[in-house]
């Protein structure tokens, strides 16, 4: 994949706010509004003081898959390219995982969770992520 290709990352947290953006990519990202289905949103409390720093706040939106048809979350399918994507996984606290799911839109995406609530369930590919600064 070259520079100018992109992939979709599936936002529901921080990376959805102007001010992450521009300080982890230099500009405001281009997304479409989309839903991660068969999830619930829950809080989880980030430990890595780095990353509270950078984003202003301990307790951070996670995602539990459910299997429920009903449950989705909604959220910003964003054009990253290699590159970014690269820099958003340095941005994710130590701990999460990027994992490829497909999108209520039919788009595949990659999105972060907490190991915790990773499953294999719904997942295409893993990357483990974080801490790499």
């Amino acid at each position: 994949m070259n520079e100018e290709q992109t992939e979709n990352l599936f936002a529901y947290g921080t990376l959805q706010t102007e001010a992450v953006q521009f300080s982890l990519f230099g500009r405001r990202l281009d997304g479409k509004e989309d839903a991660l289905p068969q999830y619930r949103l829950t809080i989880v409390r980030i430990e890595d003081e780095e990353f509270v720093a950078a984003s202003g706040s301990a307790d951070h939106r996670n995602l539990e898959f459910t299997g429920n048809p009903s449950d989705f979350v909604a959220g910003t399918a964003l054009a990253v390219t290699k590159s970014e994507l690269l820099r958003a996984d340095a941005y994710e606290p130590a701990g999460y995982t990027r994992t490829l799911v497909q999108l209520r839109s039919g788009l595949n995406a990659w999105v972060y969770l907490d190991n915790r609530s990773a499953t294999s369930d719904s997942l295409f590919q893993q990357t483990e992520v974080g801490d790499r600064r």
